[in-house]
């Protein structure tokens, strides 16, 4: 489990409905810090390899902005960080990443995705949200830039030699979407175009005139690989006339191969069911 400042480890068994016993620390100390205003980001996202030696953990930046040069309160995060499942052998998996809320690997490819939420700002229409693979090593460009080499105006100049290195996302989506976790599907019970595809939860604009988000939306891929598009999947949680009542988190797939939405709006839990033919 991902605490703000450390992961701990749980005993379990399948069926458990309560824990075990007291957690086990692994990594007793992440870049801490509360919700953004109060100091940062502060969820930790983990996923782990296929072959289950690599734990990621995700750690969001601090700010929404500030430059890391020389900026300690900055030091490991924005990034998303590689250990031994002990929670050994820390290192940077990927860098420039604003706030990977939700992390999996994709289990066709066995390569890390992320859903990230990027910085705000600059207006409505800036900066995009996205979903994508990510390569080891790589570097998405917070906070010097964003969407490739695009240098974020409140650092004019800064860093030309990093200019060209940013890598552009896989999957563009609405600025402030908020987009939140993720899950690939690969399961019989949706149509047969469903499979290895990805659904992430958009939990919806907070700072944005027009309201976007508030809805799952699915990820196409072949083999492996996205698309590059998106399209709602399940929608609903505002009004035409801009009032919300539902905020998707969190996506799991069921033994049966159905969907479970989770949304703090509501506080509820959905169950997402497919009932027509040829599967």
């Amino acid at each position: 489990m991902g605490n703000t400042d450390s992961v701990v480890r749980f005993a379990y068994q399948n069926g458990d409905m309560q824990a075990r016993g007291k957690p086990e620390t692994v990594v007793a100390e992440l870049p801490g810090g509360g919700r953004l205003r109060g100091g940062g980001h502060w969820t930790r996202d983990l996923a782990f390899s296929l072959n289950g030696k690599t734990m990621f953990v995700s750690v969001g930046s601090r700010s929404n902005v500030d430059d890391t040069d020389n900026n300690p309160a900055e030091k490991d995060r924005a990034d998303v960080l590689a250990f031994t499942p002990e929670g050994k052998d820390q290192r940077v998996y990927v860098a420039g990443v604003r706030n990977a809320v939700g992390i999996t690997v994709n289990p066709k490819t066995g390569e890390l995705w992320g859903s990230v939420n990027e910085r705000d700002g600059l207006g409505d229409n800036l900066v995009p949200d996205y979903i994508t693979h990510f390569t080891p090593g790589g570097f998405y460009g917070w906070p010097w830039f964003y969407m490739g080499g695009h240098q974020d105006p409140r650092h004019q100049g800064k860093h030309p030699e990093l200019q060209s290195k940013v890598i552009t996302p896989d999957v563009i989506l609405q600025p402030h979407f908020a987009s939140l976790e993720m899950v690939f599907y690969e399961s019989a019970q949706f149509p047969a175009e469903f499979r290895g595809d990805a659904f992430a939860a958009e939990h919806g604009s907070w700072n944005r005139q027009k309201r976007t988000g508030y809805e799952v939306i699915r990820v196409p891929t072949h083999d492996g690989k996205a698309t590059g598009e998106f399209e709602d999947f399940l929608t609903g949680f505002a009004t035409p006339d801009g009032r919300v009542w539902g905020r998707p988190v969190g996506v799991a797939v069921g033994n049966d191969g159905s969907l479970f939405v989770s949304d703090d709006g509501s506080r509820s839990i959905w169950h997402v069911t497919y009932a027509g033919a040829g599967k």
